[in-house]
């Protein structure tokens, strides 16, 4: 649906990052432009050049180059471990609501999915009697997201290390993909899944947070044997990232630009989440709004009766505004909008938007009586 519309609707409010970076405000950060013009564009090394593996392995203690892939995008991360880990019979297991990708790609292999709900009752946390049925003796691999995509919600210590005990005992993979890392709004920086185990594998890239999506650079880190065959499965897809964007990524990461560029997406985020609320508030109860703690996402709850992909569709077509189902997500009776866009662009957004949603309540009423 996002693929289909957004570059043909007048506002796209089905984004997820933040209003993206330019090449201007790299080279302040000492991006070389002029140097790249003498690149010769041949292949770039396909799992990364060591200069940017080595600069992300400060980031995940105890990490080494030989720990870490870089690939076009997180999902092309995610998709890697999917072809290396899984095969016909396996289980996974897959958190939701959800960046829905796990719920496709290992069926696809042959596998089945086995899913368990975050609880928006109990802010969030995993239904934990879903959880344990999920991830059993025959689970090979766990897919979640933390912060969560598309509720924003991160998940306490304690429920980490409960979910990383079960998959110890069960001798299942564990892969946290942590791409909305350093997007906190108000609260301190998520805690990585990397280091409580031997079996926990992360993967993030610089859309989100970054905000540096048009690059399409994504990386995992984990066990190194896993990291092997995932490079092997990479040489048959894409091969690997293009040298532009490996240039543009060493100087992303650096320690200093990494904390500017995670600035730069919380101040973005604290300024329109004021927006965002105070526009949710005016449908009173016709909407739940849990504010996300990362992320440039809202998640809302509707309260109607009418099917999520129903309404989005209307929206789309009533008022030319994408936005997405909660159906699309895991979760029926949610939709979820944009947060990162230039406050101008969101108020209008809102407020096409919102012509919809008040038609919805009339709609709801005019059924009650």
């Amino acid at each position: 649906m996002q693929s289909t519309w957004e570059n043909i609707v007048e506002m796209d409010m089905s984004e997820s990052g933040v209003r993206p970076v330019t090449l201007r405000e790299l080279m302040e950060m000492g991006l070389d432009l002029e140097a790249m013009l003498n690149m010769p564009l041949g292949y770039s090394q396909s799992n990364g050049t060591i200069a940017l593996r080595d600069s992300l392995a400060l980031h995940y203690p105890g990490a080494t180059p030989d720990h870490i892939e870089v690939t076009n995008g997180t999902s092309e991360a995610n998709y890697l471990l999917a072809l290396a880990l899984l095969s016909p019979g396996d289980e996974a297991a897959l958190e939701v609501p959800n960046y829905m990708q796990f719920g496709g790609v290992p069926e696809s292999l042959g596998a089945k999915v086995n899913r368990f709900r975050l609880r928006i009752d109990q802010d969030w946390e995993p239904d934990w009697e879903e959880f344990d049925r999920a991830v059993n003796q025959r689970t090979r691999l766990l897919y979640l997201s933390n912060p969560n995509n598309p509720t924003g919600s991160v998940l306490s210590v304690d429920a980490m290390q409960r979910i990383v005990a079960r998959c110890e005992a069960m001798g299942t993979y564990l892969l946290a993909d942590e791409v909305y890392l350093g997007a906190e709004i108000h609260r301190e920086r998520t805690r990585s899944f990397w280091g409580m185990s031997d079996r926990a594998i992360v993967t993030s890239g610089l859309s989100k947070a970054y905000g540096i999506p048009g690059v399409r650079i994504g990386w995992m880190v984990g066990p190194k044997d896993v990291v092997e065959a995932c490079w092997s499965q990479h040489d048959y897809i894409t091969i690997g990232p293009n040298k532009l964007s490996d240039a543009v990524a060493q100087v992303a990461v650096k320690a200093a630009n990494r904390e500017k560029l995670y600035a730069r997406t919380r101040a973005i985020l604290q300024h329109n989440l004021p927006i965002v609320r105070e526009w949710a508030a005016g449908f009173g109860r016709f909407l739940t709004f849990r504010e996300p703690q990362a992320g440039a996402l809202c998640l809302m709850r509707y309260h109607s009766g009418t099917p999520s992909y129903e309404l989005c569709e209307r929206i789309r077509v009533q008022q030319s505004v994408l936005t997405v189902p909660g159906a699309h997500l895991g979760l029926e009776g949610f939709i979820r909008v944009w947060l990162g866009g230039k406050p101008e662009f969101l108020t209008e957004g809102l407020r096409r938007i919102g012509t919809e949603l008040r038609k919805e309540t009339l709609r709801k009423e005019s059924a009650r009586g």
